[in-house]
Order: C-alpha cells, then structure tokens, then sequence
C-alpha cells in the first residue's frame, strides 16, 4: 500500500496527516513529495524519515505550482499494488486504509471510494448512501467525485500512463480520476466509515480556498480537458450521456448560478458564451433529458442574459418557510405554515414533499391549501410506508422547484402532536436532533414507542412455571390482539435472549406461562415485544413487589434450582435470578 503525500508549507497540518497514516494496519509506504516548501515543512518530513525509516519516504523537488506534479513524482517512487492519495492538511480515519484493501481484494476492484466528512469544507455526498461491493459508472453516482482522495491500483495507473494534469492550479485531479474511471472494471465503495477528512485551513491558505481558484472562466477551460479524455474512452449512448450529466450540472451550469450573479455585465455574456461552446460540442438529447428543470432551461437560454440572471436569482433566493401549526384530524396529520422565496413576491405554487430516508427516490408530493402567504396541507399518514419520512416545503416559480426543509424555523411553543396508531402501525412525528427539522417515524425505528406493558397478577403452576397475567398500552390505546408478539426474556450480563409465548387478549390483556425455572442460571429481565409495524417495540414489563410470585426452589435430576422473581428497585420491572446447584457444588460448598 503507497500512501502518497504533496505538500507544500503545511507545516501545521503535517503531524496530525502522517500520524493518521502511520497507525493504518496496512503493509504500507508513505510517500511524501516536498513541493519547494519554505515554512520548515521539508524539514520536519526529514525528521519523521529518520525516526521512521520502514514506512516514510520523503523526496524533495522544486515548486511547481500546483498538486499535479509531486503527486505524479509519487506515483513514480510508489512500490505498493495500490496507491492512496492524502493531501497534507487532510487525515485519515483509523480504519480507513485497512477497509478500502479489504474492499478491493475482495473484489479485485481497480478503484474504491472511501466515504468523505468535510470539515468547514464541503463533501460529496451522493456516491456514499451505502457501500457496494460493485458499481458501474452508468448506474451510480461515483462519477459525481473527481476528487483523488480514493484508493487505486497502482498495476492500472502504470499500464495505461494515468496521470495528474501538471501545470494547472485546480482540476489536475479531474483530469487524473476521470482517466482512471475510464479503465476501472471494479469500483467499490465503501459507505460506513469516515475514511477520509477534508480540512479547511483556517487561514485559507490552501488553493481552493484561494481567490480566483474558481473563476468561472477559468474552470470551463479547464474542464474541457478532461470532458475530451473521457469522450475519447465512451463511446456515444446512454453511459457518455450519463457522464456528461455530470460535467454540465456541476461544472458548465454551476458557472450560471451564484457566480454569474455577481459578475458584472460583460463577464456574464463571456461566461454564457463558454458554456453555449460546451454545448454545441457535447450537449445532446440523452443529456437534455437527465437534467434538471433548471438546467434544461438555462441551455435553451445562453442566449438571452436576462433570463439567465433571473433563473439565477430564483436558484439562489432562500426558501423562507415556518411552521406554524400541528394537529391530528383522525388519520391525517394537519401541517400549517408559510413559505416564500426571499426577494421574489410571488410564485406559480406550493407543495409539501415526504421523502422517504432510506429510499430517496421514493417521496410523495401534497399540494397546498393557501390562504395569502399561509398554507395547509393534509399528510394521509396511513399511507405512507414503514420508515422515516422528511418533510419538505417546495416552492415552484417559472418552472424551477425550490426545496427547504420544514420545522427548524417554527413558532415558540409549538408543540408536537401526540403518537398515533393507525390500522396497527404507530406513527410518531418528531423534530430532528440535529437542526429540529419535522419528520414522521413509522414504525418506531428511530423513535422510542411510547407505551408500557404491566403485571396484574403472578402465581406458581404446574411444571414450576410462572402464570401471568397482564396488559399493556401503546400510545394511551390498547394495541391489536395481533401486535402483541410474545415475552422475551435477556440475560443482564451476557445478552443472551430467549423468547416465550404469549396469548394477547382484547382490549390490551396478555396472559402467558413462562417457564423462567429452565432458564440457564442468570439474572433475566422480562420484556413484552409487540409489533407496531417496524423493527420489533420491546416494553419492559413493569411491576411491583406485592405482585411478583414468592421464590420457589426444586430438586431435580440432582440439581437444586432456585428461581427468585422480584421487582426491581425504582421503575419497579420483572426479572428473575436463576441459580443451579449439584450435588457436587452443594458438597464442595459445606466442605470449603
């Protein structure tokens, strides 16, 4: 494994970038290429060379300008069969490099994404909603990220000469990535862990964050490069189109947006005219059709400056919004609030969107009630799917949709309306602890279930078992007589669980004969599981001391058991210890 490392007067950073690569449980080399540094850096990479002679290797070379050449003067001293890049402010998770290999050997994979948290800087995002052991360019989003910050195999790079683009301040990586995506026949990806930070230097200082790192002129030059070297590997279809999707959302249509607004008059008729050269070059149907609304109505419009300015404004506008109210009316959870694009004093219409978090594409869309600024929408909660659902506000105007999630700006004092069960399935609306953004657990999964299960009576019957009898409520209500499951009994120390049945009775009754005599010896506590339409709610089951059945103890088969039921201390809640002894222990104990 070749970790390689560009650096150039990240003194600062430098320390915390190799410790994050030396403590990788990888056979491994660390490469790092002194691009000219003046602030010590390539004194202090010396030092680390010294004191770790087996992993570092440090190789000195002039200035160059960018990352482009210390990184492809790595690429030539790397020994390993794959080869990892990390800029020098930036660190690796603990596990990072142990995973990618993993991945990679498993699957015999040529490049693999290793998912990226930003830190004051932004991340990608799409690529990286679960691993996967094989994806295509066609049908994911890898191509979304450009970025080097991923594990290759070295044997690729070296057979068809992939190389970063030298001489150029930004997108050399661009250049180096899309080379390679073009002769990867495995990509992995690997979702569920923070394999690489991205750091934002506080004095920005890095080129990104220096200015006119992204002028808009510059960018669309020098993303022509690596569009050409793609092309010249795709052939025309659905995967180029796929592809170039890409490059015009991210790259020639995002000239037009934030950019183009605060250029003055002739830049904007420069910047419309490079992206129109774009487009007479690449743009095609299959490209029309994967894009946006928006997109798709800037590349009818480089010719009208006005239009684009005003698409822009309404891109960039906030979505002011607020929630104003909650409350159920039967099975339909009521919504009200107001919504608006800042600085535009109308639109063409408002909807509220439920999308589904574990399936994005699923996401239903409610049209709103309005009432001047105010809305009203109506959410038929049994409708919606076992999961969590996020509410969005949406607000179109002149065929572009504008999204803001909905709940973090609310009025003081509002408060949630209570859980619900509908036909069987508990739905709980929360705010979200991160932003108190309003959403619908259906299910239970993320939610705690209110409810509570409870002991009316315990008695001793035949076979040492112990009859009881209970009930229980979810929400203030009985739950269905087919919700309730069966009794579930967890070892404290071990978590060992066993599961015995139960006979629910309408109207929340619940009997069983739970034969906690036969239990391995232990401390059990008693849980009453239901299902409330997802992941299995478990109830502690609660009681108090009068309640609970005397200890009982039998010899049988030469073992003396000893059950002793009791209620806990505080919430008061079943559980029992089991004990077992033999003739033998019983002996050893009065000879000791």
């Amino acid at each position: 494994m070749s970790v390689v490392i560009p650096a150039h007067n990240c003194r600062a950073y430098l320390d915390r970038c190799l410790t994050s690569a030396l403590v990788q449980r990888v056979k491994k080399e660390i490469v790092v290429v002194d691009d000219g540094s003046t602030d010590g850096s390539g004194e202090l990479l010396d030092l680390y060379a010294t004191y770790h002679k087996d992993s570092i290797k440090v190789v000195h070379i002039e200035c160059s300008g960018g990352a482009g050449r210390p990184r492809n003067v790595g690429i030539e001293h790397a020994t390993g069969r794959y080869v990892f890049f990390c800029d020098a402010d930036d660190y690796l998770g603990p596990e990072a490099l142990e995973r990618m290999v993993a991945m990679a050997d498993r699957n015999g994979s040529d490049i693999v994404l290793g998912k990226i948290v930003g830190h004051g800087r932004r991340a990608p995002v799409s690529m990286f909603q679960q691993s996967a052991n094989r994806v295509g360019l066609g049908d994911s989003n890898v191509y979304n990220s450009l970025c080097c910050f991923k594990l290759f195999r070295r044997e690729m790079l070296e057979r068809h000469r992939i190389r970063f683009g030298e001489g150029m301040l930004v997108g050399e990586d661009i250049v180096f990535t899309v080379h390679a995506y073009c002769h990867a026949r495995v990509i992995s990806v690997v979702a569920d862990y923070d394999c690489y930070h991205l750091v934002s230097r506080p004095d920005g200082s890095s080129i990104m964050q220096q200015k006119g790192s992204r002028d808009p002129l510059a960018w669309l030059a020098m993303i022509r490069r690596p569009i050409r070297l793609m092309a010249e590997h795709v052939e025309p279809g659905p995967l180029r189109d796929h592809l170039l999707r890409r490059h015009f959302r991210l790259d020639a249509f995002a000239q037009l947006g934030a950019v183009f607004l605060e250029s003055d008059d002739i830049r904007r008729k420069d910047i419309a005219r490079e992206v129109a050269a774009l487009c007479d070059e690449w743009y095609t149907p299959g490209v029309h059709e994967l894009l946006n609304s928006i997109d798709r109505q800037r590349a009818t419009a480089l010719g009208d400056i006005d239009r684009l300015v005003r698409l822009a404004r309404i891109e960039n506008a906030t979505v002011r919004r607020r929630l104003t109210g909650l409350r159920w009316d039967g099975d339909r959870l009521v919504v009200t609030g107001s919504a608006r694009l800042d600085g535009i004093s109308s639109d063409d219409g408002l909807a509220v969107v439920l999308r589904a978090r574990h399936d994005p594409a699923a996401e239903i869309v409610i049209p709103a009630e309005r009432k001047g600024g105010d809305f009203t929408v109506r959410v038929d909660v049994s409708a919606l799917a076992s999961g969590i659902w996020d509410l969005r506000v949406a607000v179109e105007l002149e065929g572009v949709v504008r999204f803001g999630r909905l709940g973090a700006e609310r009025d003081s004092g509002l408060a949630l309306p209570p859980s619900r069960l509908i036909d069987g399935v508990v739905a709980l609306p929360y705010f979200t602890r991160d932003n108190g953004n309003l959403s619908i657990d259906v299910g239970g999964h993320v939610v705690a279930v209110p409810g509570t299960a409870r002991l009316i009576r315990t008695r001793w019957g035949l076979g040492h078992r112990l009859l009881i009898d209970g009930e229980v409520s979810v929400v203030g209500t009985a739950p269905a007589v087919s919700a309730v499951k069966q009794i579930v009994w967890r070892e404290r120390r071990t978590g060992r669980e066993r599961t015995e049945g139960v006979l629910a009775l309408p109207g929340g009754g619940f009997a069983a004969r739970v034969a906690i005599g036969w239990l391995p010896p232990g401390t059990w506590d008693a849980y009453l599981e239901l299902d409330l339409g997802g992941p299995p709610a478990r109830f502690r089951i609660e009681t108090d001391a009068e309640t609970v059945a005397a200890p009982r103890r039998w010899l049988g088969a030469a073992v003396l058991r000893t059950v002793r039921p009791y209620a806990t201390s505080g919430k008061g809640r079943l559980s029992t210890v089991v004990r077992r002894l033999t003739a033998r222990t019983i002996i050893r104990r009065i000879t000791r």
